[in-house]
């Protein structure tokens, strides 16, 4: 029986439907706190170590334990890791949300699910597998107590049969998970096989979704990106790290703390670090700018909320010229709004942030590896440009598992940028600290502590001309503004360029982040189901460079693809491109705080486009 992508929905295997090897999406429902987590990465872990491309989107609550989560996987050979609009493959745990998550299945999905639920009542146009859960689980844990949390690994163990997971993957996943509680492993794995064996021998397999070992991941690692960004700020040779709890930005100093415990311990057993939670993101990010004049590599993380409070203290990094890097995990806003959702939203906000003209250098990563790269590249940003660069992450990103090849250990030397020595100094005789000596708008500086008398200099956030000094005269603060200004066209050239992909089409994306993942196999739809051919530019940083407005005179219609109401990246393009190029621009906007999936894309330009 041949292996296709293509098979019919809705038909059973046992009655001659074609099998749909390597391409689905399983949806675990259940509830939080219920210690379903484990469960789920030894599920996703198993399909990667067999080959197949999988990612990870865990949809959980803001409150507290006891309310509903749901956790996708989604295996598919052609490497697709966006959201699937669609569940192929529903394993229901949640009395509460059991007969909705049902009654939202297109017609021949599989549901997995709690024997005492009686879902099977529900529709006869799906496949139905009930399992007696706490029967089975009595079997193998005699503690009462421990029940509730190995439950969840009998799924595992019924999933690996029904799905034909080779259960060697799962147990060394499963070992994995629990490398230093050989207890906890064994009494999990036994929770496993008990599910297997049910299936075996209970089972009888009726739907057409397996999977089958392939080689498309041998040597790849699965991270989260707060993980890879806080490795990339290790690297980056951060120094103090001050920080304030928030969902979802928390788990990247908490990583860096561990990863700078186990790598920037002295020969004396000394920290050269220091990373301090302070009381709120005010001071936090008033630490930050301390210790960046200092001459420290220093960095904050947070999350809308926390963006908006740190407004005046970005302000005055801007004028003073302090340099820092700011991490905004953004999430669904406003207010405290929905801490646990993905956005794309702080976009416009964060470009202009604090009051007056403001304009600040943003990077885009759209992979666990950028976050990895991307850290470097904004404190080389920062000391270069002397000013505060942020890298707008969002949840998706950062809290979910995704794929990636390992990461390059960086051989760039650390670039300080545009700051005197003791020697510098003796041979100029002096300096003035706000002076455009090279045309580029980025003035020298000193660090505290030079040893010479002409390194000193007042930093003053209220008025100043170029020596730094007090003043109010309109001159000096135009000649000020100006050359701020042509600090950040400068900008355009260092800031990581964007990804193109253009041919003849006269429809063109452009997308950001997160977004890319959906954009690239709706542009695979487009073309295979319509016959649509469309370019692509993925914006990497703000300032725009050139690539940005070359692709927008190329296209006649150019539709921005993004995860907020305001459409806000196409905000920042109408600001910066000719103003008879503006009319090209479109909007394409998502706000249900869900990761974006492909075929949202994909039907809203056929409709735009009138096809």
């Amino acid at each position: 029986m041949a292996s296709t992508d293509l098979a019919p929905r809705g038909m059973a295997q046992n009655a001659g439907a074609e099998r749909i090897v390597n391409n689905m999406s399983i949806q675990v429902a259940t509830v939080n706190g219920s210690g379903s987590q484990s469960s789920n990465t030894v599920l996703l872990r198993s399909i990667f170590q067999m080959g197949i491309p999988v990612s990870g989107k865990n949809l959980f609550p803001s409150n507290i334990a006891g309310l509903p989560t749901w956790y996708t996987i989604r295996a598919n050979k052609s490497g697709y890791v966006a959201r699937k609009k669609e569940i192929d493959f529903l394993i229901a745990m949640n009395p509460e949300t059991a007969r909705e998550d049902v009654l939202a299945l297109a017609p021949g999905a599989a549901v997995l699910y709690d024997e005492p639920l009686n879902l099977n009542s529900l529709r006869n146009d799906l496949t139905f597998y009930a399992v007696p859960y706490d029967k089975i689980v009595a079997t193998v844990c005699p503690e009462a107590k421990l029940r509730k949390l190995v439950k969840n690994m009998i799924y595992v163990g019924v999933l690996a049969k029904l799905l034909e997971i080779d259960m060697a993957e799962v147990e060394k996943a499963l070992r994995k998970q629990f490398a230093k509680k050989v207890k906890a492993a064994n009494l999990n794995w036994g929770a496993v096989q008990a599910g297997f064996d049910y299936a075996a021998a209970s089972l009888a397999k009726k739907d057409p979704y397996l999977v089958q070992r392939m080689n498309a991941t041998s040597g790849k690692i699965i991270i989260d990106g707060n993980s890879a960004g806080a490795l990339g700020c290790m690297f980056a040779g951060v120094t103090v790290v001050a920080w304030y709890p928030i969902t979802p930005s928390s788990s990247l100093p908490e990583h860096l703390i561990d990863y700078m415990k186990r790598f920037r311990i002295g020969a004396d057993g000394k920290a050269t670090f220091a990373i301090v939670q302070a009381e709120d993101e005010l001071a936090a990010v008033g630490m930050v700018v301390g210790a960046g004049w200092a001459g420290a590599r220093a960095m904050t993380a947070t999350s809308g909320p926390g963006i908006s409070l740190m407004a005046e203290f970005v302000g005055l990094a801007y004028y003073a010229e302090v340099p820092g890097v700011i991490w905004d995990i953004q999430r669904v806003g406003p207010s405290t709004g929905l801490p646990t959702r993905t956005s794309q939203g702080d976009l416009l906000s964060t470009a202009v942030l604090s009051h007056g003209d403001t304009k600040h250098i943003l990077l885009l990563p759209a992979s666990v590896e950028e976050c990895f790269t991307m850290a470097q590249d904004a404190f080389e940003l920062a000391e270069k440009f002397q000013t505060i660069v942020f890298v707008l992450s969002d949840l998706d990103l950062a809290m979910n598992n995704w794929m990636a090849d390992p990461f390059q250990y960086p051989e760039k030397p650390i670039d300080r940028g545009k700051v005197l020595s003791k020697e510098e100094l003796q041979r100029l005789g002096s300096f003035a600290r706000y002076k455009d000596v090279d045309g580029d708008g980025i003035p020298y500086r000193t660090l505290p502590g030079t040893d010479h008398p002409g390194a000193a200099y007042f930093t003053r956030g209220s008025g100043h001309n170029e020596k730094s000094q007090y003043s109010e005269r309109p001159d000096d603060y135009e000649n000020n503004m100006e050359r701020l200004n042509r600090k950040f066209e400068t900008a355009r050239s260092f800031v990581p360029r964007p990804q193109v992909e253009t041919g003849k089409s006269k429809i063109g994306f452009i997308g950001f982040g997160t977004s890319h993942w959906a954009l690239i196999e709706a542009r695979d739809q487009l073309r295979q189901e319509y016959n649509v051919e469309t370019d692509y530019l993925r914006v990497r940083a703000y300032p725009f460079t050139r690539e940005v407005h070359e692709f927008v005179q190329q296209h006649e219609r150019v539709y921005i693809v993004e995860q907020n109401r305001d459409a806000q990246m196409l905000s920042l393009l109408k600001l910066d491109v000719e103003p008879s190029l503006a009319g090209r621009l479109r909007s394409m906007a998502h706000i249900h705080g869900l990761p974006l999936d492909a075929r949202s894309i994909t039907d809203e330009l056929m409709t735009m486009e009138g096809k």
